[in-house]
């Protein structure tokens, strides 16, 4: 059985004092959790910081990061190297998220190069995929997240499932307030798996864990785990808080 991981992307959120003070909160109140994994995603400058205070609290915590450069180094500023997250603490890496896709307008190619180095240095990504609004409104939700699968994940091999995890995260629902039906998520979320199964086979698609991401709250989080084919979520502003944090992570339990 897959286990659930509830993982908290901070964004552009937090000052270094901040992201310690909340980083302490989530290890001291979530110590006793062993249902499910947590991970959390501070910005650049807080992940040593907060890895200080998870390592001190000897806490279940998993630290990641929210992007990074495909190359180990060089003349790139203001990017950041998977040696460089690794030596501050992060086990994990955020790829292709809408932000960076729509926003910074990284490509599948590109995102895919990042997805290859992630996994060649012993990251784990969490590639994320999804449609935009009018996308979904003219029945191309499966075609945009066939074509972000098979772009983001070329030529990329793994042999266990737990190398690698996917976020679907419908863009009309991040940041909105708005959120797919357990029902959409759930048909996403098994379309996806069997895009996986083509890539390689059912075991390993079965065993890799699809989370849902898109304004998780509290009051739906329950609803949307509760579906067959959610292995968990990528929160966003509901990570920023302690207390809704840990009411999501502990939601069905």
């Amino acid at each position: 059985m897959r286990k659930k991981l509830i993982a908290g992307n901070w964004k552009m959120h937090k000052t270094v004092n901040e992201a310690q003070i909340l980083a302490r909160q989530l290890a001291d109140r979530l110590s006793d959790v062993n249902f499910a994994d947590i991970a959390i995603f501070p910005s650049f400058v807080d992940l040593y910081p907060v890895n200080v205070i998870i390592r001190e609290k000897e806490s279940n915590i998993h630290l990641g990061a929210q992007n990074m450069h495909p190359e180990s180094n060089g003349a790139y500023t203001g990017e950041i190297s998977a040696d460089m997250l690794i030596s501050a603490g992060a086990t994990m890496v955020i790829l292709g998220h809408s932000e960076r896709r729509h926003i910074f307008l990284e490509t599948d190619s590109f995102i895919n190069r990042k997805v290859k180095t992630a996994l060649s240095t012993g990251l784990v990504p969490i590639l994320c995929i999804g449609e935009l609004l009018e996308e979904r409104k003219s029945g191309k939700t499966e075609q945009v997240l066939e074509k972000q699968i098979n772009g983001s994940l070329k030529d990329v091999k793994i042999n266990t499932a737990d190398k690698l995890i996917i976020a679907y995260e419908p863009v009309w629902a991040i940041g909105t307030g708005e959120n797919a039906t357990p029902e959409q998520a759930q048909q996403a979320h098994k379309f996806v798996r069997e895009l996986l199964a083509k890539h390689w086979g059912e075991d390993i698609a079965q065993n890799l864990r699809i989370l849902y991401g898109g304004s998780v709250k509290p009051n739906n989080a329950q609803s949307l785990l509760s579906q067959p084919d959610v292995d968990g979520a990528l929160v966003g502003g509901a990570s920023l808080d302690a207390d809704s944090f840990e009411k999501i992570i502990r939601s069905g339990y």
